[in-house]
């Protein structure tokens, strides 16, 4: 027996589908797998078949011509193909999470491309496709050119190949963030955003802090519920970075809250770990995210009895400072803007 693949159009009517696989069938075609493609010409039928070895391409056309089909095409196939589409979308996209970098390798083997080309800058085309070419937006910038001599691209086709660039976009912005991070005792942290499943780390982070410190992160007794737990590793307009130690325990957190063109941001270091340098760092890598999201400056609450707070946020160069009572105010001008020269803000 020998393997082939057909793809033909076939009026979206009941019952002509039926007559296409009974064509097939009268030649001895034994039908394995096939994919219904829904397209404005009608439904695109995409078989995967075994014949009889003495079968030829113009025997198959003709089979499916008399089957009412159309614009049929014909094309001997590989053992591989012997997996489905959406287990093949699967495997494929299981490498990207491993090799983002071989987004175009892995177009390629989904659509049987004969060529995948990135473009620095958006097509002038809008995204889909167009015949045996297939636009695709790259979340990162720029856009994805596909070519194919035959069959003609279908939506299906396009939605399952713009998923994989989105995976593989979302793949290497995950490893970009995530940052290793040396502190200047030598300790080694890494640093990266924060997600719905850090909520057991970051409730360990809580309750490995003394009543003093959590005192001092949230001007008041007592952990934070679960609820505004949730909020705080998934900010709205925001980010919320972790410190992860070697073990893979979450050390610390940082957070930037959106406030309209403000934000405020907001720190959480494990007691064992202060006065090392990781506050700072971690403020430092919320004011990089707060120049890229465009906020106008950032703000700090802290309590005035906080001298270790105030200290780092001088070190990083404040600007106004207002004091309510034992509640302190200090504004960060965002990263490129001058800073005020004012009274320190240990002076309360």
């Amino acid at each position: 027996m020998a393997l082939w693949r057909i793809r033909a159009t076939v009026d979206d009517r009941p019952g002509y589908l039926s007559v296409l696989t009974a064509s097939l069938a009268l030649k001895s075609v034994n039908i394995l797998a096939v994919q219904v493609h829904t397209t404005e010409g009608g439904a695109v039928d995409d078989f995967l078949v075994d014949t009889p070895d003495t079968m030829t391409e113009s025997d198959l056309l003709a089979a499916v011509y008399k089957g009412r089909g159309r614009d049929a095409f014909v094309a001997r196939a590989e053992a591989q193909g012997l997996a489905d589409q959406p287990t093949r979308a699967l495997a494929l996209a299981g490498r990207l999470v491993h090799e983002p970098e071989a987004l175009g390798e892995t177009l390629r083997a989904l659509l049987d491309a004969t060529d995948v080309r990135w473009r620095p800058r958006p097509s002038v085309d809008q995204p889909g496709v167009h015949g045996g070419r297939m636009t695709l937006a790259d979340p990162a910038g720029g856009s994805y050119e596909v070519l194919r001599a035959l069959p003609a691209f279908t939506p299906a086709e396009y939605a399952r190949a713009q998923a994989l660039v989105e995976l593989a976009a979302s793949v290497t912005r995950h490893q970009r963030e995530n940052v290793a991070l040396m502190l200047p005792d030598g300790a080694e942290v890494t640093v990266r955003p924060a997600g719905a499943e850090d909520l057991a780390g970051v409730r360990e982070l809580h309750g490995n802090c003394s009543a003093l410190t959590l005192r001092r992160r949230y001007l008041s007794g007592g952990q934070p519920g679960e609820t505004r737990l949730r909020r705080l590793l998934e900010p709205a307009g925001g980010v919320t970075l972790l410190a992860v130690a070697p073990n893979g325990r979450v050390v610390a957190m940082a957070s930037l809250l959106a406030e309209g063109d403000l934000g405020e941001v907001a720190v959480l270091v494990e007691d064992v770990w202060q006065r090392r340098g990781l506050g700072t760092a971690l403020l430092r890598r919320l004011r990089a995210h707060a120049e890229r999201g465009g906020f106008a400056a950032l703000v700090a609450h802290t309590g005035a009895d906080n001298v270790a707070m105030l200290r780092t946020l001088r070190r990083l160069g404040h600007g106004p400072m207002d004091r309510d009572g034992a509640l302190v105010s200090v504004t960060l001008p965002a990263a490129g803007q001058p800073v005020s020269d004012e009274t320190p803000a240990t002076s309360g």
